[in-house]
């Protein structure tokens, strides 16, 4: 088993063969997003990435929130961080750095290759709508209510919600009706715009049920979940054509492997669960 490295403000198991689940664990501070879990984010996605053990990732959270957003005490230390500038364009270079370090945080989530999956309870709100969004899929309990927060404290969104969530629901006019009036909303409506794609009554059906579709993601040939990752995300970000060039480059390498002669051979001799060897 690949070993798994501590976290201060992440909690790290394996619940599952070739699953992970990544919490996160500042319950007391209603997992409010500080520094540490930012930069704690990235360097476990990464980790992930390249984790032979790790086949699929369930993103959850400890305590009575999914998460408050970000941690507003690290803004006031940004302040004082500036404040130790006169210059403009050295107090652009803090907030540049801030900014880009903090996006890439959780595009790091994006970024790996494996799935994953936010199972989402109670309060989601600001950073952690951003945080979301960068997931595979998202699931959430019927207590779980949402808000992109930002104009309403004077900001612009800034580290993925504005970029990700209109693709994902659809619907330029209801995003831009919740960035603009940064209002909550509901269980009952994530699921309708396609925010998320269940809604459990618990939290603890919630979790079982994401287990099991990590689970079942992670059972399947890690090639051919990984490259489909990546597809999808490629195509997102280009033109059909673009797209479907892409996928022929790499499946005239990827068709090679024995994961789809394996496959195959399954399917025909009607095998369930055919083993495939750690990538």
């Amino acid at each position: 088993m690949h070993s798994i490295a501590q976290y201060q403000t992440l909690k790290i198991d394996s619940p599952k063969e070739f699953v992970f689940n990544v919490q996160l664990n500042r319950p007391d501070k209603a997992n409010a997003m500080n520094t540490p879990m930012w930069l704690e984010i990235g360097k476990c996605f990464n980790e992930l990435h390249e984790n032979p053990d790790c086949r699929a990732i369930v993103l959850s959270a400890e305590g009575k929130y999914f998460t408050s957003g970000i941690d507003l005490f690290d803004i006031m230390t940004l302040g004082e961080e500036l404040a130790n500038h006169d210059d403009i364009a050295r107090k652009i270079k803090v907030l540049r750095k801030f900014i880009k370090t903090y996006q890439d945080c959780i595009t790091a989530i994006e970024k790996c290759d494996k799935p994953v999956l936010a199972a989402i309870h109670n309060a989601c709100i600001g950073g952690g709508v951003d945080l979301v969004s960068t997931t595979d899929m998202r699931y959430c309990t019927k207590d779980a209510w949402f808000q992109l927060k930002e104009t309403e404290i004077g900001m612009a969104a800034d580290v993925g919600t504005l970029q990700r969530m209109q693709k994902i629901i659809g619907s330029t006019s209801t995003f831009n009706e919740l960035a603009f009036t940064a209002r909550k909303f509901n269980s009952s409506e994530a699921k309708n715009i396609g925010f998320v794609s269940q809604v459990y009554d618990t939290k603890e059906s919630l979790l079982e049920n994401v287990m099991n579709i990590a689970s079942d993601i992670a059972n399947k040939s890690p090639v051919g979940i990984q490259m489909t990752k990546r597809s999808v995300i490629y195509s997102r970000d280009h033109t059909v054509q673009e797209g479907l060039d892409h996928i022929a480059d790499w499946n005239q390498i990827l068709l090679q492997s024995e994961d789809f002669i394996k496959a195959a051979m399954a399917a025909a001799t009607k095998d369930k669960k055919p083993t495939f060897s750690k990538l």
